[in-house]
């Protein structure tokens, strides 16, 4: 954390990105600008093909309408900011619009642990609630962080407003040390009780599955389930990675890259699982391009 006079106030954040990739900003900018792109383009079409095909509107279709929906939402919150610090060297970023990025970035990353509990429960009629519960549970600890006391211009070693990188960036006080706690305790919470929710709920579906006589029945039920802890553990994996940084004594560029495919690992892999692995969407994907 950062020392600075208490009648400081801050205006911009500038954003350090990686530190040792300096002088590879445009092979950067072409890595993530593909990344983005194929997010894009996967999710989009899944949503597409789903909408167009009578067939697929489904409960299990609506809910992996959400998550593509929910994984643009969520890479659109960090990359274009990326894309333009590479290409541009546009590392500052106001105020408000950290806090902004800093909201959008948790309360997405909440939804979609939320999402994954009630795909996993087969629960249609709570996606709504989901939503709107993730999106209100980010909006104490952001605001909290926002009355922090900063430097004129502070300095966030990350490539976006993460909210622990943001409260290392303030004054050392007892409050941003509070919100630090305060903020790791709430993302352990919202990723560690849906996690735990899903293992349960899979758990009572395996024994289920092993109850059925059939053989085929048996690999035909594991089937429909595989694409799903897939893109669970992927999403875990992921968290699991990116929490170890923050406690462990890793240089920068290993704590911001560890949060970086956080972010945009899941989204890339999502269309990829749903669809290489669903005979559905592949029947519907390749029907709506004979059509086209």
């Amino acid at each position: 954390m950062n020392n600075c006079s208490s009648n400081s106030s801050a205006k911009d954040f500038y954003l350090i990105g990686f530190p040792a990739l300096q002088d590879f900003q445009i092979p950067l900018f072409f890595v993530f600008f593909l990344f983005y792109m194929l997010i894009l383009i996967g999710n989009i079409i899944i949503i597409a093909v789903v909408v167009v095909d009578h067939t697929l509107h489904k409960p299990m279709y609506f809910f992996l309408t959400n998550l593509s929906v929910l994984d643009i939402l969520f890479t659109t919150t960090t990359i274009p900011k990326m894309l333009a610090m590479f290409l541009v060297n546009a590392k500052t970023i106001s105020f408000h619009v950290c806090f902004l990025q800093m909201y959008c970035f948790h309360g997405l990353s909440v939804t979609e642990s939320l999402l994954l509990v009630v795909m996993s429960y087969d629960r249609y009629e709570a996606i709504s609630c989901a939503w709107v519960t993730a999106l209100l549970i980010p909006i104490p600890v952001v605001f909290q962080t926002s009355q922090l006391t900063f430097g004129e211009t502070a300095t966030v070693y990350h490539c976006f407003c993460d909210h622990l990188a943001v409260v290392q960036a303030a004054c050392s006080d007892f409050s941003a040390s509070f919100q630090t706690f305060l903020g790791f305790s709430i993302a352990m919470t919202v990723s560690v009780v849906p996690l735990m929710l899903v293992t349960l709920s899979y758990v009572h579906i395996i024994i289920s599955i092993l109850k059925i006589n059939s053989k085929v029945g048996r690999s035909k039920a594991f089937s429909t389930c595989t694409s799903h802890l897939i893109v669970v553990g992927t999403y875990y994996s992921s968290i699991a990675v990116a929490y170890i940084s923050y406690r462990t004594d890793m240089p920068i560029d290993s704590h911001v890259m560890s949060n970086v495919v956080f972010a945009i690992l899941t989204p890339l892999l999502n269309p990829l699982i749903y669809t290489l692995r669903n005979k559905e969407v592949k029947c519907a994907f390749a029907n709506y391009c004979d059509r086209g």
